[in-house]
């Protein structure tokens, strides 16, 4: 014989009504009162809303771009933001980091101020709302804690609800890690704090955002160097225009030994990717990127099919192309 499912029991049924479900085991009692496992009842809206993946999590933020490479390429980076209505009271400022010690999702320092943490991993298929979820829970977090990962509600706020969508987004990329630590505060970090900066400094790759192009960002590597540029240009629209560039041999960066290698996906968006000679610094990169930019304007104003010779080209940058996420 079926069993029949255990019915809702008065007010328990509705105790949560209007409100949000707490988060409990997958095989405990929901904490709605229905009487069924949480995975069966609540979980299940809960596990769907995980697995959702959001193409691009950051969009509709100033700075998309910037903030797709803070997230995938950039070793140490950190950028001001500005709350919508203001910063609470006891919260200083707010910052995010590219990175925190110890990977710490979020940290709330002894003044009160905050660092969010971008290169974390996260619970969901939304990494917007995870963010914001920690950066939430940052802001009321007692002074001089780290805030813990944890799986966020799925009806919560993304970064697009709690961020001033008009303040700007303008990384600042370092060296390493000292910003973790306040000024003057080295010599009080933690044997912990202090074995995890120095981890992270060795690893770090010199990397530079370029000025004259938004979200470049050029790096040193053994035997050459990259530059790695993050576009909102849609993607098939994006290769057609650097076939054309390709197939008429102008998608170098001016230097003989630089060549444009493929593109890579993130969050939505396509990264071209340049090898560059080893001797070609940051600041070499910045006029031919620039005179590029103007290159690629005009051939994404193009609206003739592509040639023979141009398919060919986009056909080789496609098969080059690989999906970080």
């Amino acid at each position: 014989m079926a069993k029949k499912r255990p019915q809702s029991k008065g007010k328990a049924s509705t105790a949560f009504a209007g409100g949000e479900v707490p988060v409990v085991g997958a095989r405990e009692p929901c904490p709605c009162g229905s009487g069924r496992r949480y995975k069966a009842c609540h979980g299940r809206a809960a596990a769907q809303a995980a697995t959702e993946l959001v193409s691009r999590p950051f969009e509709g933020l100033p700075g998309e771009a910037d903030w797709v490479a803070l997230r995938e390429l950039v070793p140490a980076a950190t950028v001001p933001l500005r709350l919508a209505g203001g910063l609470p009271e006891g919260v200083p400022a707010v910052t995010l980091a590219t990175v925190l010690p110890m990977a710490w999702p979020a940290l709330r320092r002894e003044d009160g101020s905050v660092l969010l943490g971008l290169q974390n991993d996260t619970a969901s298929g939304d990494l917007s709302r995870d963010l914001a979820d920690t950066l939430r829970r940052a802001l009321a977090a007692e002074p001089g804690n780290p805030v813990e990962a944890r799986r966020a509600p799925v009806d919560g706020p993304r970064l697009q609800d709690l961020l001033d969508l008009d303040a700007p987004f303008v990384p600042e990329v370092h060296e390493g890690f000292a910003f973790w630590l306040p000024e003057g505060e080295a010599q009080n970090a933690s044997a912990e704090v202090t074995a995890s900066l120095e981890r992270a400094d060795a690893a770090a790759v010199p990397t530079v955002r370029l000025s004259g192009v938004d979200a470049a960002y050029w790096c040193e590597v053994p035997e050459k160097n990259h530059l790695r540029w993050v576009t909102t240009v849609p993607e098939e629209r994006l290769l057609d225009a650097l076939a054309r560039l390709h197939a008429a041999g102008e998608s170098s960066l001016g230097d003989e030994g630089t060549r444009l290698v493929g593109s890579f996906r993130a969050h939505g968006l396509t990264v071209p990717v340049w090898d560059l000679p080893s001797t070609m610094s940051a600041a070499d990169t910045e006029k031919p990127a620039a005179a590029f930019a103007e290159r690629l304007d005009t051939a994404l104003a193009a609206t003739t099919p592509l040639t023979a010779e141009e398919r060919r080209a986009r056909a080789g940058l496609t098969n080059r192309q690989v999906t970080l996420n």
